[in-house]
């Protein structure tokens, strides 16, 4: 069965071209189909602009757009006829599979969680990203979704980044790191502590604490925070990437012998561009929601989307959220419940955007 994506056309900062650009080289490359919900005259114009038209490729019009700067909440329930409410809508009525997009990412997680709900035992959905290593790439949850967070929210981000390392990775049970600021189960603070004994207790491969000059090591498989810590430690990484890579070019300038050693070294200097490029991983899937739903960078171009895209069908033909149930049953969930009941509709996250 082809599988239909959403596409927030309408989102990221830069603009609609770029959405389209992704759409068509995912259907081009793949057979899958893309619909664009945004302004139909401003897609449709893109679209004649580029003399495309696929059968796989459809526009649906939204009339309104929510910002990067808005209150998620606040936006999606005044602009119901905004793109991203409108994608996920189409995904709960059975007209598309997946959600992707590169806008406001509270308004994102927001409108999938009203949209979709949580899947079952699930307290609070979390958006995973993955990070390059000198080893392996990993995971870590959460990076922005929920910046207060309980015990038992750490433990069920531990699971469904497990869940989603072994299905993307094929990483049989996946090592999990609770980051800290030292390796010891007694280090931290009471959010992290309490975490640490949840995870003790459980059958997953809790290694124990890690350390942030761990995560580029690329010893753990799944590094687990909330997203108030995990979304500085992505901004910080995203930050740093770009420094180095701007200082290395401003050394090769400098002198004769720097430039021809960039033009001996200019493939390694390629390929690391390539592993720290966010645009290679495509975007950071919404885990724990009821649903697939991809969240991208806001800088996202086209052969961002396009991977994005891709990644949203796998995570279907994966089956990832019935392995993230899977694992949550095997890992002694009712350490998870300790605290309290997981209500069929949790209290709403804080979220980053």
């Amino acid at each position: 069965m082809t599988l239909r994506i959403a596409l927030d056309a309408m989102g990221g900062e830069l603009g609609p071209d770029e959405m389209v650009a992704g759409a068509i080289q995912a259907v081009e490359e793949s057979d899958l189909e893309v619909t664009l919900i945004g302004d139909e005259d401003i897609l449709n114009s893109v679209l004649q602009k580029r003399s495309l038209a696929s059968p796989r490729l459809h526009v649906v019009h939204a009339s309104q757009i929510v910002s990067m700067d808005e209150s998620p909440f606040e936006a999606i329930r005044k602009k119901k006829d905004s793109s991203i409410v409108r994608a996920f809508n189409y995904v709960k009525n059975g007209e598309a599979d997946a959600v992707v997009s590169a806008g406001n990412s509270g308004a994102t997680m927001a409108s999938a969680i009203k949209s979709l709900g949580r899947l079952e035992n699930i307290a609070r959905p979390g958006i995973a990203s993955i990070l390059p290593t000198l080893k392996k790439p990993l995971v870590m949850m959460d990076v922005g979704a929920n910046v207060d967070c309980r015990p038992q929210h750490l433990f069920q981000f531990g699971v469904m980044g497990a869940a989603f390392s072994d299905n993307l990775f094929k990483i049989k049970k996946p090592s999990i790191g609770l980051l800290s600021i030292g390796e010891e189960g007694g280090k931290g603070n009471v959010l992290v502590k309490s975490a640490h004994e949840l995870f003790r207790k459980s059958s997953l491969n809790f290694i124990g604490n890690v350390e942030g000059r761990d995560i580029f090591q690329g010893d753990v498989d799944v590094i687990v925070c909330d997203g108030f810590v995990g979304n500085v430690c992505l901004k910080i990484s995203e930050g740093l990437a770009e420094a180095i890579i701007s200082m290395l070019r401003t050394e090769m300038s400098k002198s004769f012998m720097a430039k021809m050693g960039y033009l001996l070294a200019r493939k390694a200097f390629r390929n690391f561009g390539k592993k720290v490029d966010y645009a290679e991983y495509g975007g950071a899937p919404l885990l724990g929601v009821n649903g697939t739903g991809i969240v991208c960078h806001g800088r996202s171009n086209a052969k961002a989307i396009k991977n994005a895209i891709k990644v949203a069908a796998e995570m279907i033909r994966s089956k990832v959220n019935d392995h993230i149930l899977q694992l949550l049953s095997e890992s002694d969930q009712r350490y998870a419940q300790e605290e309290e009941k997981v209500p069929p509709a949790a209290t709403k996250p804080g979220v980053v955007s």
